[in-house]
């Protein structure tokens, strides 16, 4: 093979081959192939220079093929028609069958929300589906994306490059957390501003400083008395201490179940709502596993996440 290669063997050669093979003429194999005749006659003398024997010889008003011919059509046809059939074929996926790993690129508030009942979906529709997920949030999912670390991903995102899809999840504003047997609130009622800003906070600083959204949107300083990297250690601290936590609507539900002692409550100001995106490569947007998942995840975005309408 390495010495056909080094013949500089076209394989659209073969193409033109089987088909004057079956046209016995070069006249019709040129009408089938859409090609002038002397162009298929130059594509025959090249594949004869490269294999260094004759395929064909006059025969009448046509071609019939030598025995090295023959023999080159009973081994090439097959190939052939697999080849064409390979990429006319839509590429196929069973969720049930699959054993892909797929790479999924989430803001750790997303993580929260979904993965668990992504997890519950493939254990039944999916089970040898498997996923990995790595932390993203907006400064970098953009080259997460572009170099394909991640295959989609969920967060709330600035602008990005036109080779990237996107598509709204749900936008959704901030609670409050905070411990009732600590801190003294009406069940249900809104903190006022001097009781929010007199307490201390716990918040989530993807810069690993003392600022969150209330100072990027209020430009007032909380008194914080702890800065967390992700989301996943605000219900253990806020419980039992009297920190109070401003956290997205989606993931407020999943600390409040896993730490029924917990409530919520309303801000005592407009937090801003922030469109959470499903974000995945344009050149990816035909894969049948990456679209089913893209699918299930709107599905579930729709039936978990509070702020989803």
């Amino acid at each position: 093979m390495s010495d056909v290669y080094e013949r500089d063997l076209d394989l659209n050669l073969l193409r033109v081959f089987v088909v004057v093979a079956d046209s016995g003429t070069v006249t019709a194999a040129a009408g089938r192939l859409y090609l002038t005749q002397p162009a298929v006659s130059a594509a025959l003398r090249r594949l004869t220079d490269a294999l260094g024997a004759p395929l064909f010889v006059r025969e009448g008003r046509g071609l019939a093929l030598t025995g090295r011919g023959e023999r080159l059509l009973a081994e090439v046809r097959p190939h052939l028609a697999a080849l064409a059939q390979a990429a006319a074929a839509a590429p196929a996926f069973d969720p049930a069958t699959s054993d892909r790993v797929v790479r999924l690129g989430l803001a750790d508030a997303c993580e929260v929300w979904l993965l668990p009942e992504l997890l519950a979906r493939f254990e039944r529709d999916a089970p040898g589906l498997r996923v990995v997920s790595l932390p993203v949030q907006f400064r970098t999912v953009g080259e997460a994306l572009a170099t394909r670390a991640v295959d989609l991903a969920i967060t709330v995102a600035d602008d990005l490059p036109a080779s990237v899809l996107r598509r709204d999840l749900f936008c959704g504003g901030y609670v409050c957390l905070y411990d009732p047997t600590r801190v003294d609130l009406a069940p249900g009622a809104a903190i006022d501003e001097a009781t929010y800003f007199a307490h201390e906070h716990i918040i989530v600083s993807y810069n690993g400083d003392l600022r969150g959204v209330v100072e990027d949107i209020l430009g007032k300083q909380r008194r914080i008395r702890c800065s967390v990297g992700t989301f996943h250690a605000v219900g253990p601290c806020v419980e039992g201490s009297t920190l109070l936590a401003s956290v997205p609507e989606s993931v407020a539900g999943p600390i409040l179940k896993r730490h029924p002692r917990l409530a919520a409550c309303p801000l005592p100001f407009v937090s801003g709502d922030a469109a959470v995106e499903l974000l995945w490569p344009r050149a990816t947007d035909d894969d049948p596993c990456l679209r089913w998942l893209r699918e299930l995840i709107v599905e579930l975005a729709a039936d978990i996440a509070p702020a989803a309408r």
